[in-house]
Order: C-alpha cells, then structure tokens, then sequence
C-alpha cells in the first residue's frame, strides 16, 4: 500500500470512528429509523459528505478493504442494488450480486436456509430486499453479518429516507420546521414509512396526501407524538410546504379497486407543470421509479 493510500484509509477511518462515538447507540443492523436520535442521523449524514468528498478529490478509498458486501435482492432493483455495489466498490469492499432470480430461492430455499449459507461464507455485511415486511429482522436471527435493509414489503426502505435527508439538508440546510408534503400511495410504501422517521426525527412537520383509499387514517397513529397529519386534498397540502415527495403508484401491490382510474388520480393528484406553477419554491421530489404522466408530468420531471 503507498503512503497516499495509507493516509486516506487512515483518514476514513477516523471518520467513522469519530461518527460512531456521536452516536447514542449501537447500530450493527439496519432496519429502519424509528431508533435513531437526530445526533445519529446529523452524524450519519455528516459521514456520508466526508466519504463523497474524499472519494471525489481522491478516488476509489480503502476503508472496507478485506471487507466483502453481497446484496441479496428478492425483487427487482436497478437504483438502489447498483448505487450500494458501486458504493460499497467505492471504499474498498469486494461485493457480490445475488438475486432470487436464477438462484437457490427458485428451487425452493427458505429464507433461512439462504441467509445461514451467504453468512458461512462469512461477509461483512449482507444487504438485502424481501417482499416481505419484518425480513430483514428475520434474516438477522441466523446471520452475523451486519443486514442492511434494502426495503422490505412495505415496512421501511431506510437507507432511501436517508437519502432523501441528504439531499434535503443541501437544499434546504437544517430541516427544523421545514414543511415536507409526502403525496401518493402512503399505504403501500415502505418510503413514506421510514421517511415519517426520518424527517420528524430532523425537525421537519409531514403532511401526508392522497386519496382515501391509499391514505388510511389510522396511518399517523403510528407515529405518535410525531408532527404529522393526514390531508385529502392536495391544494391544501401543498400550501405552505417547502418539499413535496411524489410517491409511485405501487400497482404490483395493490389489490381490488383503489383507484377508479389513473386518468383520475393525475386530475387529482398528480404533479404537473399547471399545478406546480402555483409554487414556484417548492422542492418537487420522487425516490423513484416514476410512473411519468400519472404520479408527475414528463416535463415536471
């Protein structure tokens, strides 16, 4: 290893172990975000800025070499399976691809079975996605790897909400008091869930829109003591707001008749270009994937 290499491994891992020494408590997994303290995400968030930089002036960085990172996706993923191999590339950590697709799972292999021969092979973490909520708590029964949750059914996708923290804070600075209007489908979405954390957490006050049938009202129940309400219509909503996070219509996930129509809920609910004129400051925002022409416009996106 030259000296350069060296310094900036050094360098990294002073990083983390100052984080790690902010932090309230001990985060081996990552589940969600229901735990974590405003100092542990602002430390977090603060770490995730220093690894960019230094990565950006220096190039690839050895924090996690001799480390090894498998991403095990159950569903299909193009966003965040490639952005955490390339991430994980990016500070030295040998990762491999697994997908339920052409592998064991196929044949029939439990859950189980699959995450207890991954972590024999002993890496450093696993990071996963399940259609089914609770699968990350589950595979850490059988794993000393640290599990990563990818998003799970429509429980959390909290590495999204950091994320979106992330990009917030750059826009906006701090996010105390700022109005975040989160619009869609809230009651499949694993996004707005761990968001709710997230931002509430930080300060912000959410505003959850959407239609009835996607926006129950015992939603906000379980954020209590959270500033978090629930609004039906979307001009109110966005009254007022500083963000507004577009949701996809999770059609995959739906059962029965939530919508009477797609042409319906973009009249209703959609972000287009005639809508958002109304405000001109307003932060449009979506994780990702769109569905262009329903949940936002072409020309919005």
């Amino acid at each position: 290893m030259g000296a350069g290499a060296g310094a900036r491994t050094a360098r990294a891992r002073r990083g983390v172990a100052g984080a790690r020494r902010r932090w309230h408590v001990t985060h081996h997994h990552l589940f969600d975000l229901q735990d974590w303290s405003a100092a542990d995400l602002t430390a977090m968030l603060d770490l995730a800025e220093r690894l960019r930089d230094q990565h950006s002036d220096e190039g690839k960085l050895g924090l996690l070499r001799g480390r090894s990172v498998i991403t095990l996706f159950y569903e299909t993923s193009t966003r965040t399976r490639v952005s955490f191999e390339l991430a994980a590339h990016a500070i030295g950590a040998d990762v491999a691809t697994m997908t339920a697709s052409g592998s064991s799972v196929e044949k029939g292999e439990s859950l189980q079975d699959t995450i207890k021969t991954l972590d024999a092979m002993g890496p450093t973490i696993i990071v996963m996605r399940h259609p089914a909520s609770g699968a990350a708590h589950t595979a850490a029964i059988w794993s000393r790897a640290a599990i990563v949750n990818a998003g799970d059914g429509w429980h959390a996708h909290p590495t999204q909400a950091l994320l979106d923290l992330l990009t917030l804070r750059e826009k906006l600075g701090d996010l105390a008091g700022k109005r975040v209007v989160i619009l869609g489908d809230i009651q499949h979405s694993r996004v707005a869930r761990s968001n709710c954390w997230a931002l509430t957490t930080m300060g912000a006050q959410v505003t959850l829109c959407g239609p009835p049938t996607l926006l129950p009202t015992s939603f906000a129940a379980a954020y209590p003591d959270r500033a978090i309400t629930c609004e039906y219509d979307v001009e109110r909503a966005l009254a007022g707001a500083d963000v507004v996070m577009a949701l996809r219509l999770q059609k995959e996930r739906m059962e029965g008749g939530f919508l009477p129509s797609m042409r319906e809920y973009r009249q209703q609910y959609g972000l287009t270009a005639a809508r958002l004129a109304a405000y001109p400051d307003l932060l449009v925002m979506h994780p990702g994937p769109m569905n262009e022409g329903i949940e936002i416009d072409p020309d919005v996106a």
